[in-house]
């Protein structure tokens, strides 16, 4: 009888150590345990209309510590990340904070929303625009090309003492302040091509390149000695603008010289070149175009004399 309950004990024992569970690293939640799949809260339901304490206690009991960590630190990173990542504009600043997008437009934008602002250029380019928008105070280039402007005011370029060139090429230009350009002490490049400009406004001293092709000046359009003070003026392109003489005085820093297409019909000797100084040489004045007016350059041959080059036109 004793070998008997022995026996019986021992088996027991071993069917119950057989249905043990392998490993002890396993814990269940007593208080989850016997409550249907369908009843748990998910634990990486997310409803951002809560922020009840319990909901906070319910996600910690129901998801690992680990998984928690790294669920609850991931927004961080992507906040870091895209911070990082956010492209500086003009003044230096984010597009997230307020005011940095420049000034607001007739449309109700932001400059740097509806054009495009890259450090301190300012891209407008085939916006539609019907006039020159807000610009930011540290603009250096501005481009508006292929717009439709009509018209350029006293201040729309105004406190921009940074304003290095400014681009309206193929706009519906045609009036244009006398003082619009003036008063910007560092620009140096002004390009008004394919407009219809009929009257050059008051140009600033710092100008290196000028191009105002393509429009519609005439034998009025370009004021007396217009260029005479421009010491650093480098590139001169009046071609397409019906002009019927050259506009003078040139300065002497001038190299480049386009009048191409024009009503030029004569040429004097001392439209280039100094008639009393036979020694004079003109070095820097290389490219002159004179092709498409009507004008027989071999009738003045002194004219050129001084110039390192002849310029480009009808010989016969």
């Amino acid at each position: 009888m004793q070998t008997f309950i022995n026996v019986f004990l021992g088996l027991f024992i071993f069917e119950f150590v057989g249905a043990a569970p392998l490993s002890g690293n396993i814990i269940y939640d007593s208080e989850f345990y016997d409550i249907p799949l369908g009843d748990l809260l998910h634990p990486f339901a997310y409803d951002e209309n809560k922020q009840s304490d319990q909901v906070e206690t319910d996600i910690e009991t129901e998801v690992p510590s680990v998984i928690q960590e790294s669920y609850s630190s991931a927004p961080l990173t992507e906040e870091t990340e895209d911070e990082a990542s956010t492209p500086k504009l003009i003044d230096g600043s984010s597009a997230q904070g307020s005011g940095v997008l420049g000034p607001q437009t007739q449309d109700g934008l932001p400059t740097c929303l509806l054009c495009t602002c890259l450090e301190t250029t300012v891209y407008c380019d085939d916006r539609e625009l019907d006039a020159v928008p807000p610009l930011p105070k540290k603009t250096t280039y501005f481009y508006s090309r292929y717009n439709r402007i009509k018209k350029i005011n006293r201040n729309d370029f105004s406190h921009l003492n940074h304003l290095k060139r400014i681009d309206l090429t193929a706009n519906f230009i045609s009036d244009i302040h006398k003082d619009a350009f003036r008063r910007l002490p560092q620009l140096q490049e002004l390009v008004l091509r394919d407009n219809r400009i009929r009257q050059l406004p008051e140009l600033p001293s710092t100008l290196m390149f000028i191009d105002v092709s393509k429009n519609r000046l005439g034998r009025r359009g370009i004021p007396n000695e217009a260029f005479k003070n421009l010491y650093e003026l480098q590139h001169l392109y009046i071609t397409d603008n019906n002009l019927d003489h050259i506009p003078l005085p040139l300065p002497e820093s001038l190299q480049a010289l386009h009048l191409q297409n024009n009503n030029i019909q004569e040429i004097h000797e001392d439209t280039f070149c100094k008639m009393r100084d036979f020694t004079y040489v003109r070095r820097a004045l290389e490219d002159i175009r004179l092709d498409g007016n009507p004008i027989n350059l071999s009738k003045t041959p002194y004219a050129y004399m001084c110039l390192p080059r002849l310029p480009v036109g009808n010989l016969i």
